[in-house]
C-alpha cells in the first residue's frame, strides 16, 4: 500500500508553523495523514484543532462520548515515535470518529441506547481495529439514529424536554433544523462541520451514504454478497447488528479519495488510481431518477451533463422489475433477522442482556414501533421466499443489467429529495416531494439506496453539488459485487470533475 501524498506546506520538524486551526480542519485525510508523517504538524497540534472545533460545535449533537484522555495519549504517542525516528503507520495522526454502534476496546459502545449505557466491549471491531492499528487517532464515538433503526439521527436517548420531545437531535451543519441523516448521522454531522476528516459508519438500507448525501460528504457501503469470502469487511459480532444479511461497516469521509484511502488500509489492499471518464458506461436507471425534487434533479442532471462532456457514456436502460422485488426482500429481512442476530450479538460480547431488554430501554418512538413489529414478527412468514427466491433474483437481475449493457456502474441521485426538517416529537414522519402527497419519510428517504443494500452490492455516494437553498445532494454509483475497488476509482475522478462542495457556513 503506498503512503499518502504530501500535503501543501514545508516539510519540517518545527513546531509552531504559521498554520492555523482552520486550516487543520480543512484538511482532508489524506493531507491530515502527510501533514503528521512529515512533521509538518504534531498529532497533538492536529488533534487540538480538532477537539476545539467538536467543543465549539457541541449543539450540532454528533457525539455521543468524546475521550479526549485517550486520543491525547494516542497522539503524543505518535508525536514521540515520529521525534525517535520509528516507523510510522499509513494513518498516523489521522482523527477519525466511530459511530456508535462499533464496538471500541475500552471506551462504552451504547447503540445509541439506553440497556447498552454501561457497555464497554473487550475487543474493537476489526475495520476499526485495523486503522487505528495504522495509527489513527479515534476521537470518539459518534451519534446515530437509535439501535441504527432509522434514518434521520434524531435519538431520544440523549435526552427530552418536558413534553417528551427530543431536545438534542443531531442537526445538519448545512441548516441546522434539518436532520443530518441516518442512522450514521453523527459521523457524517462530524466530518462535515470539519472536527474529524473521516470516520466509520454502518450502512444496512443506506446508512453511511444517505447521511453522506445530506451532510455533503462522500460515504461507501463495500460488498456483502451472501457473506462469506464475499464480504469485503469482516465484523461479525462486533457491531450491534440489524441484520446479518444486509449490514456492513462503511468508511465516510469528505473525498473519496480518503474513502480509497480507509478501505484499503482496512482490507490490506493498495489505493487505487482514478480511472478515465472517457468510455466509461454508466447505467441511468429511470425507476430512480423519477419523483425527484426538482432541486435534486437539476443538480443531478448538472453533474450528468459534465459527464456526458468528459466522455463518459451514459446508458438509458432501466433495471424493470426491480423495485417490486426489493419490496419483496426489504423489510423481510431487516425486521425478522434482528430477533436472533441481536440476541446472538449480546451474547458473543457476554452480556446477559436479551432482545425484551433493548425493547424495554428505547427512547424514540419511531424505534419502538419497529421493535414492536420485530418482536411481533410480522414478516417472518415472507422471510425464507425473501432470502431463497427473492433476494437472488434481485442479484441476478443486477448482474445481468451490468453484463448485458457493458457498465461499469449504474449512476443516480442518492436520495430523491434534500434533508428533510427535524420532527422532534415523532422522530420521523412524513415528507412532500415538489409539494406533492404526504409519503413515508423513511421509504422516501430509502428508495434509491435500499436495493444495492438488500443485493448486496457495493454503492458510493458523492457529493454532487449543492441546491439553490444551499442545501447538499449526493449522487451515487453502484457496482457489481465485488467491484468495490473500481467503484472507488470511478468515483475519484467524478468526484475530480466535479469539484468539491463548498464548507457549512458555521
Amino acid at each position: 500500500m503506498q503512503a499518502p501524498s504530501p500535503s501543501p506546506g514545508p516539510e519540517t520538524s518545527a513546531w509552531p508553523l504559521a498554520i492555523t486551526s482552520a486550516q487543520m480542519q480543512a484538511w482532508t485525510a489524506t493531507e491530515a495523514v502527510a501533514s503528521v508523517r512529515q512533521g509538518v504538524v504534531t498529532a497533538q497540534s492536529y488533534l487540538t484543532a480538532m477537539l476545539d472545533r467538536a467543543k465549539a460545535l457541541g449543539d450540532l449533537n454528533a457525539m455521543i462520548t468524546v475521550d479526549e484522555a485517550g486520543a491525547c495519549a494516542t497522539a503524543q504517542r505518535i508525536d514521540a515515535d515520529r521525534l525517535a525516528g520509528k516507523p510510522l503507520g499509513l494513518l498516523a495522526g489521522l482523527v477519525i470518529v466511530v459511530k456508535d454502534n462499533i464496538n471500541s476496546q475500552g471506551l462504552r459502545t451504547t447503540g445509541g441506547t439506553q440497556a447498552l449505557t454501561s457497555f464497554v466491549p473487550s475487543r474493537h471491531a476489526p475495520s476499526l481495529q485495523k486503522l487505528l492499528d495504522a495509527g489513527a487517532v479515534l476521537l470518539g464515538k459518534a451519534n446515530l439514529h437509535e439501535t441504527a433503526f432509522g434514518i434521520t439521527s434524531t435519538n431520544f436517548f440523549l435526552g427530552t424536554d418536558a413534553d417528551g420531545a427530543c431536545n438534542r437531535p443531531c442537526r445538519n451543519p448545512y441548516d441546522s433544523s434539518r436532520i443530518p441523516g441516518g442512522s450514521s448521522g453523527g459521523t457524517a454531522v462530524a466530518i462535515a462541520a470539519r472536527f474529524a476528516p473521516a470516520g466509520l459508519g454502518t450502512d444496512t438500507g443506506g446508512s453511511t451514504r444517505v447521511p453522506a448525501a445530506f451532510c455533503g460528504v462522500a460515504g461507501f457501503r463495500p460488498s456483502v454478497g451472501n457473506g462469506g469470502a464475499q464480504r469485503r469487511y469482516h465484523d461479525e459480532n462486533a457491531v450491534l447488528p440489524i441484520s446479518r444479511t444486509r449490514d456492513t461497516v462503511g468508511p465516510m469521509a469528505r473525498t473519496v479519495a480518503d474513502l480509497a484511502l480507509l478501505d484499503a488500509v482496512i482490507t490490506g489492499t493498495s489505493v487505487p488510481k482514478p480511472k478515465a471518464l472517457k468510455g466509461l458506461r454508466l447505467g441511468v436507471p429511470a425507476s430512480f431518477w423519477t419523483g425527484l425534487d426538482s432541486q435534486v434533479q437539476a443538480v443531478c442532471e448538472a453533474a450528468c451533463k459534465k459527464l456526458i462532456d468528459s466522455g463518459v457514456v451514459l446508458v438509458d436502460v432501466d433495471l424493470a422489475g426491480l423495485m417490486a422485488l426489493n419490496d419483496q426482500v426489504s423489510f423481510q429481512i431487516a425486521l425478522t433477522e434482528p430477533k436472533t442476530d441481536i440476541p446472538n450479538y449480546l451474547l458473543a460480547n457476554g452480556m446477559t442482556l436479551g432482545l425484551s431488554d433493548i425493547n424495554a430501554g428505547l427512547s424514540s418512538p419511531d424505534v419502538k414501533g419497529v421493535f414492536g413489529a420485530i418482536l411481533a414478527d410480522a414478516f417472518a412468514g415472507q422471510y425464507g421466499a425473501a432470502i431463497q427466491v427473492h433476494r437472488p433474483a434481485m442479484q441476478d437481475l443486477y448482474a445481468k443489467y451490468f453484463a448485458a449493457n457493458q457498465l461499469d456502474a449504474v449512476l443516480f441521485p442518492t436520495t430523491v429529495l434534500t434533508a428533510p426538517s427535524i420532527d422532534a416529537v415523532k422522530g420521523s414522519s412524513t415528507v412532500r416531494v415538489n409539494g406533492g402527497a404526504e409519503t413515508d419519510m423513511f421509504n422516501t428517504v430509502i428508495r434509491n439506496t435500499d436495493p444495492c443494500s438488500n443485493a448486496g452490492l457495493p454503492g458510493l455516494s458523492i457529493p454532487a453539488g449543492l441546491t439553490r437553498d444551499g442545501l447538499p445532494v449526493g449522487l451515487e454509483l453502484d457496482g457489481p459485487l465485488g467491484s468495490d475497488q473500481d467503484l472507488l476509482a470511478i468515483g475519484m475522478s467524478i468526484e475530480a470533475l466535479l469539484g468539491p462542495v463548498a464548507a457549512p457556513k458555521l
